[in-house]
């Protein structure tokens, strides 16, 4: 591509997975040269890394970015609307819980195919260059200046390339970050979890149909793991099982097919028969670790700063780590627009900003699988969801839900939706210590008394 002379910036982006795509795109269009670099080969024409969470959820707050950079309709025809969780219990028993109100849906779609949309558009644009396999092996933070290798012929390559800024969208396992270690206060931690994933799959019946209700996400809650089904647009799901890693029901315990298949027979006896080879995919599949990442600054000598799960990798129960890393695209375009290119005050703003508020989510998707792992056998668990709901549905402006203020209202930050859902528990703990409170649940008093105590403590900061 030719460089026009009036460019304003020349700008390194690290990672050419969706959010660093969609960052070039953004800043392109700002007037920004921006050069892509990825280690890996071009996905489009690759299969996707196996173990790799291959189905994502957008909510939102995904959706305003994706329609900001005009390519939301075109993402939108290759997912899936999900209206509701179903819960399946180990009883067999089904529950149900709608993500928001009435039409109101989050989008299944298959990490490939978003990739895929997001590449393609940032090739079309006129001052994007993408550079696959080629890995950063160093970066000098006072400059911006990088350097890469590459494979050519066999023999390997060499590179520097100088830049104005450099952003950091190379993943949980960013190199940006690691080689961030280095420099004067720059504060990290990656928290292990008990938990390991590996991915099964559900096919479609021969005729194209669902196996499940197409219009859900699917939930198999147990005792401290869980099983998630995701659907996909040829009928099928994509299936997480998180499992501890060690112990005594764990991925290093079950080892034979004789175990493995008394796990799925005894613990998820519905799904078992509609799995496609679920111990096979087990006894072969390397299980992938959870962790979390917590970094301090984002921003290093406002030249280089992380976004994405370079800066904030999270747990993925909630289904906010995309969403939550294109609303940091999406808050920097907004402060592009702000400060007219000033990166002085666009970069210190972009942190300030978005760092509370990835710590919020990150939180809550913690919060939330400990919650929905322990449903099945936690009775004034449920039945306080079941309050909860029911005076959402009949108070929804005084008693918002956390996937209301999570998924479906971008105007609500993290750390707000934090802050009320935070409240909204200690007020459920108080309502749960009223007198046979499992009998009288459904009686208008309840109700009247949790309106009261909302109006007292929620309403304020609901304004």
């Amino acid at each position: 591509m030719t460089e026009l002379p009036h460019l304003k910036n020349k700008i390194t982006v690290a990672g050419a997975g969706p959010v660093g795509a969609m960052l070039a795109i953004i800043l392109s269009r700002a007037n920004h040269q921006v050069d892509v670099f990825e280690s890996r080969p071009d996905p489009r024409s690759h299969s996707a890394q196996q173990g790799r969470t291959i189905n994502i959820t957008l909510s939102e707050r995904a959706w305003a970015a994706l329609e900001m950079i005009g390519i939301d309709k075109r993402v939108r025809q290759y997912a899936t609307p999900l209206y509701k969780r179903v819960f399946h219990g180990q009883d067999g028993i089904l529950s149900e819980q709608n993500y928001g109100q009435k039409n109101q849906a989050i989008w299944s779609i298959s990490r490939e195919k978003l990739t895929e949309i997001l590449i393609s558009q940032a090739e079309q644009e006129a001052q994007v260059n993408l550079h696959f396999e080629q890995r950063l092996t160093y970066i000098d933070f006072n400059t911006a200046c990088c350097s890469f290798s590459y494979l050519k012929a066999g023999r390997k390559g060499h590179k520097e390339i100088d830049a104005d800024y450099v952003f950091a969208a190379d993943g949980a396992f960013s190199k940006v970050r690691r080689l961030a270690q280095e420099t004067p206060r720059f504060s990290y931690s990656q928290r292990y979890v008990k938990q390991s994933y590996i991915e099964l799959t559900i096919s479609s019946n021969k005729d194209g149909s669902t196996k499940l209700s197409p219009h859900a996400s699917h939930l198999w809650p147990r005792n401290g793991f869980l099983l998630i089904a995701l659907p996909n647009n040829d009928g099928s799901f994509t299936c997480t099982l998180y499992l501890n890693d060690q112990g005594p029901v764990s991925f290093s315990s079950l080892t034979s097919a004789k175990a493995v298949e008394d796990f799925f027979l005894h613990h998820f006896t519905d799904v078992m028969p509609l799995l496609e080879n679920p111990v096979t995919e087990f006894l072969t599949k390397t299980p992938n670790p959870l962790f979390l990442v917590n970094v301090d600054p984002w921003v290093i000598n406002n030249k280089v700063a992380l976004i994405g799960d370079a800066a904030h990798a999270m747990l993925p129960f909630y289904g906010q780590g995309l969403n939550s890393s294109f609303e940091d695209c999406h808050a920097l375009a907004k402060l592009i627009k702000l400060y007219t290119d000033d990166w002085l005050k666009i970069l210190p703003a972009y942190y300030l900003q978005r760092k509370k508020n990835n710590d919020a989510i990150s939180k809550l998707s913690n919060d939330h699988f400990i919650e929905i792992s322990s449903l099945d056998d936690n009775i004034d668990e449920l039945l306080s969801k079941k309050i909860a709901h029911k005076f959402a549905l009949m108070c929804p402006e005084l008693w918002p839900s956390l996937d209301q203020m999570v998924s479906f209202s971008p105007d609500i930050s993290y750390t707000k939706a934090r802050e009320i859902s935070v409240e909204q528990k200690s007020i459920m703990t108080e309502v749960m210590q009223i007198k046979n409170i499992h009998q009288c649940w459904q009686e208008d008093y309840i109700y009247r008394e949790l309106e009261k105590i909302a109006l007292t403590r929620l309403a304020p900061l609901l304004k």
